[in-house]
Order: C-alpha cells, then sequence, then structure tokens
C-alpha cells in the first residue's frame, strides 16, 4: 500500500437525506419526525427565486426551534451557488443565527476546488468572528459537466469538505444527456448511463476521505425503481442516497444498512482470519470459501458500517 495516504475526514452515518423545500415550513416537523438519518433544507432548486430570502428565514426558525439533536438527525442546509447572489446571505444569516443547530452545508454545482474553499473561506471568518467552537462541515455537489471534469481536485482540496453527492439531474442537463426520469435509467443505453459518472465520483471520495453519497430518483411513487438504483449504488460504494419524499426514506435505509445475515458474516470472517495469522496462516475459508486479508478489510467495513449504525439509533432515542 501507498505510504500516501488519507484518513476518513468525518464519520457520519448518512444513508438516507431527506430534502425538505426552504420556502414549505409545514414540511420541516414531518422531517424531524421521519426516519431520515440527515434532514436537507433546500434553500437552492426547491425555491423559486421570489420565495428565496422567506425560505431562508424559514430555515433560520426553524433550526432554532425543533430538537434536531434530541431526534438525532444531523442537519444540513442546501445554500445557493456561489454564482447567484443568494449565497453569501445564505451562509452569514444561518450561521450567525443558527450556526449551533447546523452540522453542513451543501454547496451545489461546485465546477472547481475553489467553489468550495469560497464557502470554506466565509464559514471560517464569520465562525471567528462568533468566537465559536462549532465547526459546520461542507458537502459538495458534483453535478456538472465540469465538476465531474475536476472531480478529484474538489475531493483533495481538504478543509471542512466531507462529502461529495451525486446530482444527476443538472448533470444529466450539463452534458445534454437525454434521460426518461430524475435518475432513471433510458432504454436507449445498454445499461446505467450513470455508472461511469458516479463510480468515478466515489473514487475520488474513497482516495481522499471522503463520504460518497447518491442523488436523486424523481419518480417517488416508484419504490423499485428507487430501490434498484440505491442498490446499484452501493454496489459501487456509495454510502447513502437522496430521499426528495418520506417514503423514499425507508428504501434507503434498506438499501445502505448491511443485513444481519451479512454482518454476521462478516464477524466470522474477520474471527477465522485471526485465529489463522495466530496459526501462521494467511489465508483461511469460510463457507467453502477462501478467504485472506483483503477479505478482512472487506469485512471489516461492514462490522464498522453497522456498528456506527447502532450507535447513531440508540442516540436517536435518547439510550
Amino acid at each position: 500500500m501507498s505510504h500516501t495516504r488519507y484518513e476518513p475526514v468525518r464519520t457520519r452515518v448518512q444513508r438516507s437525506m431527506l430534502m425538505v423545500p426552504g420556502s414549505q415550513q409545514k414540511f420541516f416537523a414531518k422531517g424531524l419526525d421521519s426516519e431520515a438519518d440527515y434532514v436537507c433544507i433546500d434553500l437552492e432548486d426547491a425555491v423559486v427565486p421570489d420565495d428565496k430570502v422567506r425560505a431562508r428565514a424559514n430555515a433560520v426558525e426553524e433550526l432554532n426551534t425543533l430538537d434536531w439533536l434530541g431526534q438525532g438527525k444531523t442537519t444540513s442546509v442546501r445554500i445557493n451557488g456561489i454564482d447567484t447572489h443568494y449565497m453569501y446571505r445564505d451562509v452569514i444569516e444561518l450561521v450567525e443565527q443558527a450556526g449551533e443547530h447546523i452540522d453542513v452545508l451543501l454547496v451545489p454545482k461546485v465546477g472547481v476546488a475553489s467553489d468550495v474553499y469560497m464557502v470554506d473561506a466565509l464559514l471560517t471568518q464569520i465562525e471567528q468572528g462568533l468566537k465559536t467552537s462549532h465547526r459546520i462541515g461542507t458537502e459538495a455537489l458534483i453535478e456538472t459537466a465540469l465538476g465531474m471534469a475536476n472531480v478529484e481536485t474538489i475531493a483533495a482540496s481538504g478543509g471542512r469538505l466531507e462529502a461529495l453527492h451525486f446530482g444527476v439531474a443538472d448533470y444529466a442537463a450539463s452534458n445534454r444527456a437525454r434521460t426518461v426520469n430524475i435518475g432513471g435509467l433510458n432504454p436507449d443505453y445498454p445499461g446505467d448511463q450513470w455508472h461511469s459518472a458516479l463510480s468515478r465520483m466515489i473514487v475520488a471520495c474513497r482516495a481522499y476521505g471522503l463520504r460518497a453519497i447518491d442523488g436523486p430518483f424523481g419518480d417517488f411513487s416508484d419504490p423499485e425503481g428507487f430501490r434498484a438504483g440505491a442498490r446499484r449504488a452501493a454496489a459501487l460504494g456509495a454510502e447513502g442516497k437522496w430521499a426528495i419524499h418520506p417514503a423514499q426514506v425507508d428504501l434507503a435505509n434498506e438499501v445502505f444498512s448491511p443485513p444481519e445475515a451479512e454482518v454476521d458474516r462478516a464477524r466470522r470472517i474477520v474471527e477465522e482470519l485471526r485465529q489463522a495469522e495466530a496459526a501462521g496462516n494467511g489465508a483461511a475459508s469460510v463457507d467453502g470459501k477462501m478467504i485472506d486479508a483483503a477479505s478482512a478489510r472487506m469485512a471489516e467495513n461492514v462490522v464498522h458500517l453497522d456498528e456506527e449504525i447502532k450507535k447513531a439509533e440508540l442516540a436517536s432515542t435518547g439510550n
């Protein structure tokens, strides 16, 4: 293994991220009561220009009023893009008025690493001015051709960056791709036309210690379509997916939680290899299949994920 190694920046359980339009205040409490790991208040695409200022004020009010921490929720806000005049006011007002209740800011349409740095620098200035010890993280949406062309340098940019998200809808538009629905498959393409882009983003995340999150599936009346897309993303290494409707939350949690049988087998693999190592052997077998050190690393990933999920579930119940 290379001597160059990037450890995970921040471990968070992020199987499901429920998007809540900032202009629809009635949905905030529903997000809080959901089973979503993350609740993301959306000030960008889900809000029309005339409602941007009101949506920002709604976010401040509900972040300060609702018991997000007590319900075990990670709170995220998708700010407006840095190419808009809404962005700087989003960051300033959110952080100055409700920053202690915000875990991460999601930066949309990131094209180059300096886009993330701009938000990072602004956050640093505000936090220094407030003299607060609470450090807000950032996550970046890779949803343009430029962003995907620069995804490795974005992932390597460091700072507060914790995760990358694949924004399939704007990515399709940026590439002028023909698609039938957001995140859905085009029958004219022999397979999954999002596979290559999502895989590239996930590799960049894993190389630089970031979480990799799959974006939306637009047809919330098609649970099997959502589940299939989530499984493909999980197979590539993504650890969560957006839910644009509460009905998708349980589906995401299901797909991105390892089944008990898988966890049990992973624990057996780890134990068998420990015993083999103690006996001076580099390999062993479980269920008639050869396992080695690489098997142990894969198994340990499963065990660690299961432990983190159970820890988060305990926290959400107050135990």
